[in-house]
């Protein structure tokens, strides 16, 4: 076992320094929002706002995406959040939803967004991304765009 752990850091650091490349590790970017109403034109628009300001924010190419997982709140159901990544052109990536548990006081028409992102970037240079009504999640990480326009 130890002999097979030290062939792959081997093979690591030399696929480092044949490439030139930096550590690439895997990162989590956490987003949320809040759709205008269960339909599938808001939760669409929603999405599509989540993850267009993810990918500014932190220069996300869908090359260097593992996977994204979508989570709803039970009262969305007329698509599925994912729909709206693979109308933005991301058809290789892995997506997965998910509904969240049905919890009293929970943010309501709320979808949430985990990218799991190969990068060089350290974990303080991520940037997760808070919109809408979902602001009030992390106000700590909230984003000044709050349009709720769909």
């Amino acid at each position: 076992m130890e002999a097979q752990s030290e062939r792959l850091s081997a093979f690591f650091c030399l696929r480092l320094f044949e490439t030139g490349s930096a550590l690439i590790m895997m990162r989590g970017i956490r987003g949320a929002t809040t759709a205008k109403s269960n339909s599938r034109e808001a939760i669409l628009a929603a999405t599509q706002e989540l993850l267009q300001t993810m990918i500014e924010r932190n220069g996300i190419v869908e090359e260097d995406v593992a996977s994204v997982l979508f989570t709803t709140t039970p009262e969305l159901d007329e698509t599925f959040p994912a729909t709206a990544a693979r109308m933005m052109g991301w058809t290789r990536a892995a997506l997965l939803g998910f509904q969240e548990a049905n919890i009293t006081g929970g943010l309501p028409l709320c979808i949430r967004v985990m990218i799991h992102w190969n990068t060089a970037k350290s974990i303080d240079e991520i940037q997760h991304v808070f919109i809408r009504g979902a602001a009030m999640l992390r106000p700590d990480l909230a984003q000044d765009r709050e349009t709720g326009d769909d």
